[in-house]
């Protein structure tokens, strides 16, 4: 299925504007960066939450754990999909009391954040679980929202909303556009 482009929402600059920012409310809503750990949801969760992570050493001088998660065996929509593709989870650290800062790129349903937060708890007990999202694009079917949101963009149930990162091979940008 081809991807057509219909309009850039984020540049190069707007993104790295927004992780900043977003590193910035993190700190602020925790007092600092003590007990806090980043945990990207596969795939671009992950690269997003290694350039919140950077920006919050550059911000406190102070590196914070980072993590990955696969939510592959959470989704809702497993028996759809009964063979999906597995990806490893790497959290290095115990989320027991710690204030897990799920990151991805675009909130839509809220699907997979149920799924990632099935997950976490299957790690320990955190003492809070919050959301870090560069775009919320809204279409939520599920009582979610983000506590740190990079960019909302207003998009159609039909759109496609995509996050291209250097990691991949590709400029930094979010683009709106439809599959066809």
């Amino acid at each position: 299925m081809a991807f057509r482009e219909k309009s850039v929402v984020m540049d190069a600059p707007a993104v790295s504007r927004a992780v900043v920012r977003i590193a910035h409310e993190i700190l602020e809503r925790n007092r600092g960066a003590e007990r806090i750990a980043l945990v990207g949801v596969r795939t671009r969760g992950i690269y997003l939450a290694a350039r919140l992570a950077e920006a919050v050493k550059s911000i406190e001088g102070t590196e914070v754990q980072v993590g990955s998660l696969d939510i592959s065996f959470y989704r809702d929509d497993i028996a759809i999909n009964p063979q999906p593709e597995v990806n490893s989870t790497d959290i290095p650290f115990a989320v027991d009391g710690m204030n897990v800062v799920l990151v991805d790129d675009v909130l839509f349903t809220g699907r997979t954040i149920r799924a990632a937060m099935d997950a976490i708890m299957d790690y320990g007990r955190p003492a809070s679980i919050q959301l870090a999202v560069l775009v919320d694009r809204g279409h939520r079917e599920l009582p979610i929202r983000a506590d740190f949101v990079g960019k909302n963009v207003p998009s159609s149930s039909h759109e496609r909303v995509k996050v291209r990162f250097t990691e991949e091979g590709e400029e930094d940008s979010v683009v709106i556009g439809e599959s066809g």
